[in-house]
């Protein structure tokens, strides 16, 4: 006998989204440890003080041989930049995963092509909300109708904040040495800036624990 009672169709699988979930914790974890570490010295600077030949940028492309601690802001800097890139590249790689299951969830195209993921965050300008964008549109595929985590605003935030006050700035001079230059004559902007990214990496921990649970609910047929 021939059943035609029509079967329901299950949703396509979702790729696996709680190991690139982990590793992108456990990266934002070490650049949140890096920063503190980086705004310890900073004040260790800051109190010891200038020494009285100067900054280490002496100028005309001068440099004057650094201090035991000026030394060892270089090691920590460089420590922290490899912990950030490594940060990125796990984040992306979670960003990426969580996107496609939101299209396959969702049946519909993410608001922002796949170049975004990663020209958003160097675009000028659009750098300031197109990844947060891609994040809310996740969730929003994710869990149509429900409210976005709070996580994500106070990340974002956050990540903005320290762009935009003393990290940014930091970027724009380039070296470590006009950090540190910085830390003698006002170590206030740098610290502000450094709290603004270790809070950012702690609120980006809670979004991907918000998204990638949101992903592992069961799911009707």
């Amino acid at each position: 006998m021939n059943d035609d009672t029509p079967q329901p169709t299950a949703h396509p699988a979702l790729q696996p989204v709680r190991g690139a979930a982990g590793t992108a914790i456990t990266g934002l974890i070490l650049v949140g440890a890096a920063w503190v570490v980086r705004a310890v010295w900073q004040v260790r600077l800051a109190t010891t003080g200038q020494p009285s030949s100067g900054p280490p940028d002496q100028g005309n492309g001068r440099h004057r041989p650094l201090t035991g601690l000026e030394d060892a802001y270089h090691i920590i800097t460089t420590l922290g930049d490899v912990a950030t890139l490594l940060c990125a590249i796990a984040f992306l790689a979670w960003l990426l995963r969580v996107r496609d299951n939101a299209r396959v969830l969702s049946g519909q195209p993410p608001r922002y092509s796949g170049p975004w993921v990663y020209l958003g965050w160097i675009v000028p300008v659009m750098n300031l909300w197109v990844p947060r964008g891609i994040v809310a549109d996740v969730h929003q595929q994710s869990a149509p109708g429900e409210r976005l985590p709070r996580a994500v605003n106070w990340w974002w935030g956050l990540w903005l904040a320290g762009m935009l006050s003393g990290l940014g700035l930091m970027y724009t001079n380039s070296t470590t040495d006009d950090v540190i230059a910085r830390a003698y004559t006002d170590v206030r902007l740098l610290l502000v800036a450094d709290a603004a990214v270790v809070g950012a990496a702690v609120a980006g921990v809670l979004v991907i624990r918000a998204l990638t649970a949101v992903q592992q609910r069961p799911r009707p047929c």
